[in-house]
């Protein structure tokens, strides 16, 4: 659903009368969604301040439902609060940052995968393969919104293998860097949520199997493709650039 029809069926719009009245909850996943998409499409511009107010008279709500979606995009990493000034949209990554976070998940995660082949529990495999299942249902949708959803769970999936890895400073260290974050708003493209599905199904097979030494070469493996995925991005940006 875009943007306008949504806050349209906010409005009544829609019917010319009185919408049917929602939680709170339920409105603030809708702000979110709304956003997410204006992020997703840079419609809200990387680096830009946002402040509740202003979002609100945009969006046609009260400050309680945007408050509560920015406070969700805020642990996600998507926003970052300014004390006394609102949130600010992180600034889009650069080719450095890029490099070095690519070093540093390299050295983090396959290690994390090795552990999590030898200590996952049942559950916390049953945990990753209903997440793999979330993002499969996802990557067939239409839209920024499902496109950023993905890349959300992409995340929560990395998170999951860091968590039944049983290494704390690993998943926190991970969390802190918000990569994927960064990542999925650099590129709209379904052919990586194709691609990476397909490379996370390695990573879950090999810890299922408890095969420590496959799932830490299949979560480097993914690491690497998925970086190669990226940097070609970088390097069509620097064309355009020189072309200009």
């Amino acid at each position: 659903m875009d943007d306008e029809v949504m806050i349209a069926r906010r409005r009544g719009a829609m019917t010319g009368g009185t919408p049917p009245r929602r939680s709170r909850g339920r409105l603030a996943d809708e702000v979110y969604d709304t956003l997410l998409g204006q992020l997703m499409s840079l419609r809200i511009e990387p680096g830009s301040r946002v402040t509740i107010d202003v979002l609100a008279r945009e969006l046609g709500v009260s400050q309680t439902p945007i408050r509560d979606a920015l406070n969700r995009m805020e642990a996600e990493g998507l926003v970052v609060r300014v004390p006394h000034a609102g949130y600010r949209i992180p600034p889009q990554i650069t080719r450095q940052r890029f490099e070095d976070m690519l070093e540093l998940r390299l050295l983090l995660e396959p290690a994390a995968a090795r552990r999590s082949a030898e200590r996952a529990s049942s559950k916390q495999v049953a945990g990753l393969r209903r997440m793999l299942e979330e993002m499969a249902e996802l990557e067939g949708g239409n839209g920024l919104v499902a496109y950023g959803a993905f890349g959300l769970r992409d995340a929560a999936f990395h998170d999951l293998v860091a968590l039944s890895a049983e290494n704390q400073v690993i998943r926190e260290a991970l969390a802190r860097l918000h990569t994927h974050v960064h990542l999925f708003r650099l590129l709209h493209d379904t052919q990586v949520t194709h691609l990476a599905m397909a490379e996370h199904e390695e990573v879950l097979a090999a810890i299922a199997a408890r095969d420590p030494d496959a799932a830490a070469y299949a979560m480097r493996r993914h690491i690497l493709l998925s970086g190669e995925r990226f940097r070609r991005l970088f390097d069509e940006v620097k064309d355009a650039d020189g072309m200009a």
